[in-house]
């Protein structure tokens, strides 16, 4: 006895419209289905047979029957016809189309308007892009597209290239030696703050923050549990005097405070780490922009001071020596917390794209971010020379921090200086600038504004400068001057 289904005779009135052959075959295809004389399970006329019925070409209904099928309607299989899919009845008579109808077009909607950016963008943490060299970014990209498409997620235990080849460039830059079977590399600094957070059982305890201090990093604590304590920064930083027995953490920017500046001396830094060796507490060494100083020597980093390798987790990051858009971060924990941290990691799923990962390693490995080191470090000695000259001669006595590293200064403006409002004047004039109280966890604290230099061309300095002073000397309060700033 025969297996196969004999063909369903139909016939079919095409729609008379101005739409395609393949549409309007389709359609009466359907509506057969919506009247019940073709249901599922029915097998359809051969290509050949209803193009001859109708008097058509092939072709035509072979794109009809194509149609249905990417619709839904019928199910085309090899020695078994084009049958009537399940669910087709229920599809026609709901009215679904097996098409898009000719000049319908989804419903886009309204894009919103785009606010006009600014002329001047001086929001500090962001480094100039165009400085890197494009030769040197895509050779390093191209190797990394080379390699074996990944089979799973690096984790934390993964990314061997970048970890040696981060190894070397610590030891170069920071003074540090680690065994690339230490570091650990991560998607960004928050990623390493979460997991440094678990690892040491920060919830519920004190950790003592910089104030002002970096936001992102701050609201990365305290989401994992902890309990941040703001502890006043001065001319010299973080002091090891103002911690507490109770500090189970510390927090800290020694290279350049974030935001207002200071390098923490030699001093501070043996003191702190002797504070940690005896209390048993955590440093965590945030050294986001270290590369870049001017005019001075380089300050060894916490971690590579004596007892630092047993007390500081140094964390590092990409963000600022090439571009946030890698999401590439490294963590140097203690010894006695890697394993720790490496299972939180673990935990939490949080894991840095392979791919990024190699093409950093061969960005390091070939020199080529030596180079732009180099190169990156006069140009912002320059865009930063010029913006401090041109702002100390348009405010004349202004203070001003911060300006031995990094990529950014504090311009700190009279006591009583409504910040926030002066940044929102200057906004209307084109420059962006954030408020130095954004920074406070507090209310009561120092006044001033955040200028990054890193993507301001000398050029263009002294224009800022001018609109900058103009705008603070409108919105200072009857009896201040900006010469009475806060030094």
């Amino acid at each position: 006895m025969s297996r196969h289904t004999p063909d369903r005779h139909v016939t079919l009135q095409l729609p008379a419209t101005d739409s395609p052959l393949r549409h309007r075959i389709a359609e009466a295809i359907v509506e057969q289905i919506r009247l019940g004389r073709l249901g599922p399970g029915d097998v359809l006329p051969a290509t050949r047979v209803l193009a001859a019925e109708l008097g058509v070409a092939r072709a035509s209904v072979v794109d009809a029957y194509d149609e249905l099928g990417a619709a839904g309607y019928v199910d085309a299989r090899a020695g078994s016809g084009t049958r009537i899919a399940a669910g087709a009845d229920t599809a026609a008579t709901a009215g679904a189309a097996p098409h898009v109808a000719p000049g319908a077009s989804p419903a886009v909607p309204p894009r919103p308007s785009r606010p006009t950016p600014p002329t001047w963008d001086l929001t500090p943490g962001h480094p100039d892009t165009d400085l890197i060299s494009t030769t040197d970014w895509r050779r390093a990209w191209r190797v990394a597209a080379a390699a074996p498409v990944p089979l799973t997620a690096a984790g934390p235990g993964g990314h061997a290239e970048l970890r040696l080849a981060l190894a070397g460039h610590l030891r170069r830059t920071r003074g540090i030696v680690a065994d690339p079977d230490d570091l650990i590399v991560v998607p960004g600094v928050a990623s390493a703050l979460r997991a440094v957070a678990a690892a040491a059982g920060l919830a519920g305890r004190d950790v003592a923050f910089e104030e002002p201090g970096y936001v992102e990093a701050r609201r990365a604590l305290q989401m994992s549990g902890a309990r941040t304590r703001s502890v006043g920064v001065d001319a010299d930083g973080l002091d090891p005097a103002s911690l507490r027995a109770s500090d189970a953490a510390v927090y800290c920017t020694p290279a350049h405070q974030y935001p207002l500046g200071a390098r923490l001396p030699v001093f501070r830094r043996a003191d702190l780490v002797a504070w940690a060796a005896e209390s048993g507490a955590l440093l965590i060494e945030d050294d986001y922009d270290g590369e870049f100083r001017y005019d001075v020597s380089a300050l060894p980093a916490l971690h590579s001071v004596d007892g630092g390798r047993d007390c500081v987790a140094y964390v590092g990051t990409a963000s600022k020596v090439l571009t946030p858009a890698l999401r590439l971060a490294w963590l140097l924990p203690p010894r006695a917390l890697r394993d720790r941290v490496t299972e939180a990691l673990a935990l939490s799923g949080e894991s840095a794209c392979t791919v990024s990962g190699l093409a950093l390693a061969r960005f390091i490995e070939s020199g080529s971010l030596t180079r732009h080191l180099a190169r990156a470090s006069r140009t912002y000695a320059a865009r930063r020379a010029a913006l401090v000259g041109a702002l100390r001669r348009h405010c004349a006595g202004v203070g001003l921090v911060g300006v031995d590293a990094g990529l950014h200064v504090v311009l700190r403006l009279p006591d009583g200086s409504d910040d926030t409002a002066i940044a929102a004047a200057l906004r209307g004039r084109g420059v962006t600038v954030p408020p130095l109280s954004s920074f406070l966890a507090d209310t009561d604290g120092p006044r001033g504004l955040v200028c990054g230099y890193a993507r301001l061309p000398e050029t263009r300095a002294d224009e800022v400068a001018a609109v900058v002073a103009d705008v603070v000397h409108r919105n200072a309060r009857p009896g201040n001057h900006p010469g009475r700033a806060l030094q």
